[in-house]
């Protein structure tokens, strides 16, 4: 599920006057957006696996990258999070779910 908010904060990002102001108040800007405080938090602390289950994955990349995390990092942070987030074809055992 995507979360309006976070998803507002990051498309407005994308103006380079937004970005500018982002990188220079981080706390300030962020206050202008009715964040839920766990999603503040996530942000706050750079934490790309909550994130991306709540953000589109392009914008999620791009407020990345115009934060300053360096690319290999946001790449390492986001397979680390998919190699332990369950299959959409899995059970929460692991397995397939098929009859055999």
């Amino acid at each position: 599920m995507r979360d309006y908010w976070l998803s507002k904060l990051f498309f407005d990002l994308q103006s380079p006057a937004a970005a500018e102001d982002y990188r220079a108040d981080r706390m300030g800007v962020l206050d202008r957006y009715p964040l839920k405080p766990e999603v503040r938090a996530a942000v706050e602390r750079d934490d790309v696996a909550f994130l991306a289950k709540l953000a589109n994955p392009y914008l999620l990349r791009f407020y990345f990258h115009m934060a300053g995390m360096p690319e290999d990092d946001f790449l390492r942070r986001i397979r680390a999070s998919a190699s332990t987030t369950p299959k959409a074809h899995e059970t929460p055992t692991g397995g397939t779910g098929r009859l055999r």
